[in-house]
């Protein structure tokens, strides 16, 4: 008879790939969970691991056991909810990754309204440069720029957002306002460092810095992986940097240039997995973001210089 306790340990160890990782998650030492996961081999008389210093990778039977224990963790999923379900408490923790700048700038606000409408919850919320793996359970919920391809999720277009080129009144009176797109050769630009891009919609300076548009290689004052030190490098008057408008049009030390000849659209797209798409905490906190974002869409396409608006009414309610 398997221990759910093994079980648990083994499937944290599996998605997270590191024992480090894994032993913060649950609450353990590094020591402790090593000892019980060795025992737990020996008990099967299998190896379920291969271990190097890159950390530990499934073998072809760990893999098998990794089925079965994905769906035991369902059903104790399930049953959890179900439970809290007839007791009408909504409680316990829900973590959502979303980009590091939509995570920092839109929803780190809007949480205030979700935490007064459930206080029983705690939100886990990780802002990062860097696309969340929803299928190594590193979160419940995930906003994303690209539109998640893998098996076993729930998607959903959440918004569309819109970004334009800036530059601070400081910056642009020492250097003065480009007034073609071939004038952005001779300035100073900010973006992100190539080779670390985590997703292709980044890419949006590429065509506009092509030779035969500017004339000349563009010079970078500064690279970063982080939208946020992208936005404080242009409001410190380091260069021109393009940015999202639900950043930069609410701060009147900003001005948008070429506001013709540079406007990129992207969308945000919310993703979990099946199994926790039907928890109700997780569902709550889907039916917030979608109706938050939906009363700031504004604000997201640059129409609005105004800060965001915090729904106070639950969904279909009247305020």
């Amino acid at each position: 008879m398997l221990d759910w306790q093994d079980i648990h340990i083994f499937l944290e160890v599996a998605r997270s790939q590191r024992l480090t990782d894994a032993a913060r998650r649950l609450g353990l030492d590094h020591s402790t969970l090593s000892r019980r996961t060795r025992r737990f081999e020996q008990q099967l008389n299998t190896q379920l691991f291969e271990r190097s210093t890159h950390g530990y990778h499934l073998t072809e039977a760990g893999q098998q056991l990794l089925a079965h224990a994905e769906e035991m963790a369902r059903h104790a999923f399930e049953a959890s909810e179900g439970l809290a379900d007839k007791n009408h408490q909504i409680s316990g923790q829900i973590r959502l990754g979303v980009t590091e700048g939509f995570g920092t700038w839109v929803i780190t606000p809007l949480m205030a309204g979700f935490g007064d409408r459930h206080p029983g919850l705690t939100l886990d919320l990780l802002a990062l440069p860097r696309v969340v793996n929803l299928s190594r359970h590193e979160a419940d919920l995930a906003i994303t720029v690209d539109r998640p391809s893998s098996g076993g999720l729930v998607t959903s277009r959440l918004c569309d957002y819109r970004l334009r080129l800036y530059g601070s009144r400081d910056y642009l009176a020492r250097h003065g306002t480009p007034r073609r797109l071939a004038e952005l050769g001779q300035h100073r630009l900010i973006g992100y460092v190539d080779d670390l891009i985590f997703s292709d919609q980044l890419q949006y300076l590429e065509p506009l810095l092509a030779p035969e548009v500017v004339g000349k290689t563009p010079h970078f004052s500064i690279r970063s992986t982080s939208i946020t030190t992208q936005y404080h490098a242009a409001l410190a008057g380091a260069g021109l940097a393009i940015l999202p408008c639900f950043m930069a049009e609410t701060d009147d030390a900003l001005t948008a240039v070429l506001k013709e000849e540079v406007e990129v659209v992207l969308q945000f797209w919310i993703t979990s997995r099946q199994e926790q798409r039907r928890l109700a905490r997780v569902r709550l906190l889907w039916d917030f973001l979608r109706e938050a974002i939906e009363a700031n869409q504004g604000l997201l396409m640059g129409h609005e210089r105004t800060g965001l608006v915090i729904p106070d009414h639950e969904p279909g309610e009247t305020a």
